[in-house]
């Protein structure tokens, strides 16, 4: 579960097939500006030159410099064949490679549907954060109906639900998040935190185990696996 947006629209970004991408003409290209917050500058430099395709093998580069700045470029240009290879990154390592990916990944998932149901997503969790549940499953839900694909609105109607205590409807919907994005940890641990509140402790700790198992350093799911394990 998470309760943020990314601010870049994903767009469009042309052919897959390009030449691969040189690591150190990368890093001269994009790591001034990112590393002084110009976002936008960095976008449009990576949009001009490179496609996610391109960046996704430094992911695996040996310097964890190159490592760490592909996955925050990821986070502005990545798109859903960047997913498994983020997935990977959340075992790298290094932490803040990890941290990064981590964060690449979130930002994908908000901007992976369609534009409107984006737009809905956004609204719904507006109504969220002022405690609106009741407008936010209603947001979340018409995203929903937009773009049936849309993963990541499941997820929020999953944290919405969640939080006004409707257990089984959240967990239905952490269901259906990880039908289309295998790789949610997010829904993964909101799936446990639900079966958790049910006192569903062997299903609390199996969903546990299975988020750590996609993401490793989730350490508040690792405290809860650990307080579940003593309980059982």
């Amino acid at each position: 579960m998470r309760f943020e947006t990314a601010a870049v629209t994903l767009t469009d970004l042309s052919p897959p097939s390009a030449p691969p991408l040189n690591a150190q003409e990368f890093i001269s290209t994009v790591k001034g500006s990112l590393c002084a917050g110009k976002v936008e500058e960095a976008l449009l430099r990576m949009q001009n030159r490179w496609i996610p395709s391109q960046i996704t093998p430094l992911l695996k580069e040996k310097c964890a410099d190159v490592r760490k700045v592909a996955a925050l470029a990821l986070a502005l240009i990545g798109d859903l064949a960047s997913v498994s290879a983020l997935a990977v990154a959340l075992h790298d390592a290094d932490a803040m490679v990890t941290e990064v990916a981590e964060h690449a990944l979130w930002s994908i998932w908000f901007r992976l549907g369609a534009s409107r149901a984006v737009c809905l997503v956004k609204c719904g969790n507006t109504h969220m954060h002022h405690g609106n549940f009741f407008c936010a499953i209603e947001k979340f839900s018409e995203a929903i109906a937009e773009d049936p694909d849309f993963a990541e609105a499941y997820n929020q109607r999953a944290i919405a639900y969640y939080l006004s205590e409707q257990y089984d409807k959240a967990i239905a919907d952490c269901k259906a998040a990880l039908a289309r994005m295998p790789q949610h940890f997010g829904a993964m641990s909101g799936m446990g935190h639900c079966h958790a509140h049910l006192c569903q402790w062997g299903e609390a700790r199996h969903a546990y185990r299975l988020a750590l198992a996609i993401h490793p350093r989730l350490e508040g799911i690792q405290v809860s696996l650990d307080q579940i394990e003593q309980l059982l």
